[in-house]
């Protein structure tokens, strides 16, 4: 029989328009994403003001001058204890060829009781040519050996504690060692975070940097009003002092001439003293000009108790390397009593230093960035000031 033919049509295949759900619900989301993110981001941080970034600047300045004055501590410490550490050194290497010179001697003792060993010494004191003469030689030879043997003892415990002075030498300079390390690594991040301020500086517009510009010179005209207002003060009480030195002179004059007598009167060490700020004075206004570096104690750049270190010791004085310890050294003054050599320190951590030029002025290096230069001294809030000799 023969096969018929089918006549149902072949299922056609159809293709969807629709499109992918994964991709559109990504799509979805991230849109959703972004809407939400920016409903909900932090809004900016408003541009800080021309005097919120001068108080930022000051800020930092001030900081970088206290972690001057601590790396150069930890600098002087340092230095002293490597010195403790070679003396202890070699006193150590000393007694160690003391104690080897020792040995060796101990060693020829032994070896000639060795060679000796064969026979009893009683056998040998018999046979001896001169049994006297053995007898004092055994006798001195036990006495020496006693000695050598305290000496080898001695020198044990004297090399014991230059070892253990030494691990404690050696252990107290690599602590300073990383301290001098986390200084340098602190001093970094002051020296970033001024970097950042100039930074910010640089981004003031025309007009904040003329605002800038004059909250400066409203602050040094306030600064140098003060220096000439002590100026005044200072020649007022100078002036009174000489005419009570002059009456009273003229009063002694009188005394002197009824009498027959007289008595001298001198202010040398009135003299003595301005004879050596003289020198100090000079040699800072050699300075004026170059920059200040922290750290630096000269002769081409200082820090600011590196410069009063170098100017008081061309006057022959010699003063700490830190403001922590110079304004421990000499006689402390009044504000209104300052003559021209004094130092004047600022802040109540004592990181910074002047010295005093006379008419309320100083010569200073004052921070990073700027050089050596004559300033008023109520340019900083003062902490005291000293009369170094």
């Amino acid at each position: 029989m023969p096969v018929l033919a089918s006549h149902r049509k072949p299922r056609t295949r159809v293709r969807s328009t629709t499109p992918a759900v994964g991709f559109t619900t990504a799509a979805l989301a991230s849109v959703t994403l972004l809407s939400t993110q920016s409903a909900t981001a932090a809004p900016t941080e408003p541009k800080p003001s021309v005097e919120e970034v001068q108080k930022k600047v000051d800020d930092l300045y001030r900081q970088a001058g206290t972690a001057t004055q601590q790396y150069n501590k930890a600098k002087t410490a340092s230095a002293q204890q490597r010195s403790r550490v070679d003396s202890l050194l070699e006193a150590a290497a000393k007694r160690a060829d003391k104690l080897n010179e020792t040995r060796r001697e101990l060693g020829h003792y032994a070896a000639a009781q060795y060679r000796g060993g064969a026979i009893a010494p009683t056998a040998t004191f018999f046979l001896a040519d001169d049994p006297q003469a053995y007898f004092d030689q055994d006798q001195l030879m036990a006495r020496m050996t006693a000695q050598q043997q305290k000496a080898v003892g001695d020198f044990r415990t004297q090399q014991n504690e230059a070892a253990a002075k030494r691990v404690e030498a050696t252990k107290s300079l690599e602590t300073l060692t990383e301290s001098q390390a986390t200084l340098r690594s602190s001093k970094q991040q002051v020296q970033n975070k001024l970097a950042e301020a100039r930074t910010l500086l640089s981004k003031l517009t025309a007009e904040e940097k003329a605002r800038l510009a004059e909250l400066e010179r409203k602050k040094e005209a306030e600064a140098e009003r003060k220096a000439e207002e002590l100026a005044r003060q200072q020649a007022a009480a100078a002036k009174a002092k000489a005419e009570a030195d002059r009456a009273a002179e003229e009063e002694a004059s009188a005394g002197e001439a009824d009498s027959g007598t007289g008595t001298g009167s001198g202010t040398g060490s009135d003299n003595g003293y301005a004879s050596k700020a003289d020198k100090v004075l000079s040699f800072a206004r050699a300075q004026i000009g170059k920059p200040y570096v922290w750290g630096a104690t000269g002769p081409s750049s200082y820090d600011c108790s590196g410069l009063t270190q170098a100017a008081w010791k061309a006057a022959g004085v010699d003063l700490p390397r830190t403001t922590w310890d110079q304004v421990k050294v000499g006689t402390r003054v009044a504000t209104a009593d300052l003559q021209p050599g004094d130092l004047v320190f600022f802040y109540d951590d004592i990181s910074h230093v002047g010295i005093y030029k006379g008419d309320g002025m100083m010569i200073h290096a004052p921070k990073p960035g700027a050089n050596v230069r004559e300033e008023s001294i109520y340019s900083m809030p003062i902490y005291g000031s000293v009369r170094p000799a």
